[in-house]
This record gives C-alpha cells, structure tokens and sequence, in this order.
C-alpha cells in the first residue's frame, strides 16, 4: 500500500532538489502517493501567504511531508514558513543527525551525533516587546516591582521553558536512541545562569534520564559541550537541547560534518511530521541544476526511517554514501576543488544515487 505523503516543493532551489530526492526515494521500490501542496515566497506572491490553508490541511491529513527549502525575504509581511509550521502541528522535536561521510573533506571525520532540538518554547516562542512601546514600557514596570530595573531604552525577550515541553522533547531523544541502538544521552543547558528556566530542562531531564537506566545520561554546560564536540565528537551521541542552543548546536554539527549541504532534518509532532533540508533556498541558484541535494535526500532516509520502511532507508543512505566516497558523480561542493569541470548537477548526483541502488 502506498505512502499518501504532502510534497512541499518550495522555492529557490527547491523544486530541483525535492524532484531529485523524489526519483531516489521512488527508486527505492517504496510506494508513495504524493499530494503536492504550495509554500513559500512564489505561493506569496500569488496568494498573499507563504503557506495556504490546503497545505497545511494536507498535512494534517498525510501525517507526513517532505519539504524544500523556502524563502524568507528581509523586511517581508510573513512569518517563515518553517516556523508556521511547527506552531499549526505543535512539531516540537527537531531531529538532525550530522554524520561525517567517507569522501567529504571534514577535521572531524569521526563525528555521528544527533542533535534532538526543542522547537516550541525558549527564545524561540516569539515573546518579545520592541524599545520604545507601550508594551515594553509596562513589562519593565512589572520588572521594576519585583526588584529587576531594565534599562528604558531595551529591547525584552521572555525565553520560557516548561516541565511539559522539557519532558517531551527528553523523552523523544530517548525514544530515538533506543530506536536506532545509540548508548547515550547527554542533556546541554546552561543552568548555572539560568537557574530557573535551564535550570527546569535540567531538572525533568535527570528525572527522565532515571526512567531509562539502560542509556548512559550526562549533562553539559553549553559552551563546553560546543568545546568538547570540536574536540572530542567521538565521545557523543544523541545531545538533548532548548531551542536556541539545538538550533546553534545544529549548525555546529553540520559544520563538522562538511556543511549544511550535509545535513538533514526531520520535525516531529502532535499532528504530523515534516522533513527537511537544513539550508536555505540559495535563489540564486535557482534553475541552475546545480546545487548538492545530499541534506534532502538523506531527510528522504529520515521520512522512510519514520515510515517503517527501514530497509529502503538503509539501502538510500548507503547509497548516497557510495557516491560520495567515489567523489567522480557529486556536485561541486564536495570536490577537492569547487571550479572542477567533473562536477555534475543536482539531476545528475540523484541518477548515480539510483544507479548505486540497483547494482
């Protein structure tokens, strides 16, 4: 029976690479029926929304989507598509894997670590109050009455952290570790300033840490986490984080494993789950055929992986890896030089991938 999932294009660059990613999962011989929905900055203009109604009732009724990358203009009328989505289907686990590949040019050849990011509440909830407003001067009021002056001309952001988000977003890195046979967990917080709202994500952390005594469980300040991860990343496997510092640590990650172009992501929720690309939409490349779909294909591997078709998954990723070990059929990025003339096009990357997986 085929997989009904949402196929969400994008823009930019988009469209190439979830055409390209679509071929390889076909070719896994898994069945999908793709409903393919709009989002993104060309819905916008057309539509005056990034992401219509039918998109995200698609979602809702899929339970699963794989998405391209999408635009967010400086100084537009809308909100990123990426953030809409995981407030409309409470996806408030961010799962991104950074894995170095035989083949990419990497200091840390060794790294395979999974960054399991909260995505709902911390900086990240949008709870601010500009300088200058009414708004800002009545939450520095209340501050004033309990003894905590800010200064007249600030800028306020609230960063809450509850029990119920911690414990979710905890639990979930755990569930995954004992899916997929990781050995431990490490919480990163930065609860020695923060003693209230790291301090929450530590405390229910330890607390779920004693309902799974067959994982090794240790917490880390983040700045040390980040020292010991360039220069120890052996030493780690799943790392638990609020949403600032999972979204910092994530970008670290994939700088460790090569780039962005290698990183893969997958949002999990109440109502669906959502798989993506890490990186932006590069506009301009647009309709170049020429950017390395390596970080939405293995979001491919993850959305199988979800699926239960983990067979298709590990015969994708391997393959992917294949090609990028043999280095003569990947894009310019993951040359040794980038102007090299060998360099084949996101199109053409997606036809090895396939040809791999049917040797």
């Amino acid at each position: 029976m085929a997989h009904q999932v949402t196929l969400i294009p994008g823009d930019g660059t988009g469209p190439e690479l979830i055409e390209a990613t679509r071929r390889v999962l076909e070719a896994t011989g898994v069945e999908f029926d793709w409903d393919e929905q709009p989002a993104g900055e060309d819905v916008y203009e057309d539509e005056d929304t990034p992401f219509p109604d039918r998109t995200l009732e698609s979602l809702k009724q899929n339970k699963v989507g794989i998405k391209g990358p999408t635009t967010t203009p400086v100084g537009s009328g809308f909100r990123s598509v990426n953030v809409l989505l995981r407030k409309e289907l409470d996806l408030y686990a961010c799962i991104r894997p950074c894995k170095a590949y035989e083949g990419v040019r990497t200091r840390f050849p060794e790294t395979d670590i999974v960054i399991v990011r909260e995505n709902t509440e911390d900086l990240y909830a949008g709870i601010e109050f500009e300088e200058g407003t009414e708004e800002n001067t009545k939450i520095r009021g209340c501050l004033d009455q309990l003894g905590s002056s800010v200064r007249d001309d600030s800028g306020i952001s609230i960063k809450p952290i509850s029990r119920f988000g911690s414990e979710r977003i905890v639990e979930e890195a755990f569930s995954y570790a004992k899916a997929y046979g990781r050995k431990k967990v490490t919480a990163g917080h930065k609860a020695n300033i923060m003693k209230f709202s790291d301090g929450l994500f530590l405390e229910v952390s330890r607390e779920v840490a004693e309902r799974h005594p067959d994982f090794e469980f240790e917490d880390r300040i983040i700045d040390n986490l980040c020292n010991q991860l360039v220069s120890r990343p052996s030493e780690y496997d799943v790392i638990v984080l609020p949403n600032l510092y999972g979204d910092i640590v994530s970008d670290l990650g994939a700088g460790m494993i090569g780039g962005l172009g290698m990183a893969p992501g997958g949002n999990i929720g109440t109502e669906a789950a959502v798989f993506e690309a890490t990186h932006g939409s590069a506009p301009k490349y647009k309709g170049q055929n020429k950017v390395n779909p390596t970080a939405l294909m293995l979001s491919g591997v993850l959305m199988l992986r979800h699926l239960e078709e983990r067979d298709a998954a590990d015969r994708m990723e391997g393959a992917i890896a294949e090609v990028i070990r043999k280095g003569d059929k990947v894009t310019y990025d993951l040359k040794p030089d980038r102007d090299d003339p060998t360099a084949v096009g996101t199109s053409q990357f997606a036809d090895a991938v396939i040809e791999e997986m049917n040797k």
